[in-house]
């Protein structure tokens, strides 16, 4: 009875490791050929996880979250603006370097994406959504090719709607935005103690 319960459990054990490291070895293309309609990829930050969910409805958006989080673009980035009732903002490839703090906000992977507005998509607590420039400089509504921002405050971001392109949610981690957002800034709404993005994973 004892060998027959050993086997089963090593049999389990051997079976969660495999689950585990099953897209070890592979390219982030032959990944992304098996990922499921709406994909969840854990933010790892230095004040906590969070767990976000990507929208079918959204594909533009969610393929390219999915290929830069799965080729580390995400791993060492600032939340470089947060608006404690409002929402926090990361993404930017320029927070990587101290010196560039001016810059902050104005870097990417150098593409924009087509606006994908879904109206069922609204920018409830938690919401993911795509950073971009301004109407005048950007009048298709197109989005930053690598910058998002997670609602912290339903009511506050009510009027970003059909503005900007909300492509996923929040599953874990409401906490955890409400903790990054209470964070002290300076006058350009950067925290005073960086909070980084340590990396960002698929949930397997």
């Amino acid at each position: 009875m004892r060998k027959i319960t050993f086997k089963v459990l090593a049999l389990a054990a051997a079976a969660a490791l495999l689950l585990g490291c099953k897209n070890k070895g592979k390219s982030t293309m032959e990944i992304m050929n098996n990922l499921p309609a709406e994909p969840e990829f854990e933010i790892v930050t230095s004040m906590g996880s969070i767990t976000v969910k990507l929208y079918s409805k959204t594909p533009l958006h969610r393929d390219n979250f999915a290929k830069l989080a799965l080729d580390g673009y995400y791993n060492g980035l600032l939340f470089h603006r947060v608006i404690d009732g409002f929402m926090i903002q990361g993404g930017d490839p320029y927070t990587k370097d101290a010196s560039a703090a001016a810059k902050y906000g104005q870097g990417g992977p150098g593409y924009t994406i087509p606006a994908e507005f879904v109206p069922e998509y609204t920018h409830k607590k938690g919401a993911l959504a795509a950073a971009r420039k301004g109407d005048i400089a950007n009048p298709m509504k197109e989005s930053s090719g690598s910058q998002f921002y997670l609602v912290q405050d339903e009511n506050a971001c009510a009027q970003l709607n059909g503005e900007y392109t909300v492509f996923g949610e929040t599953v874990k981690g409401l906490d955890v935005i409400d903790k990054i957002a209470k964070v002290e800034t300076d006058n350009r709404d950067r925290p005073v103690q960086d909070v980084r993005i340590i990396k960002v994973k698929l949930v397997d």
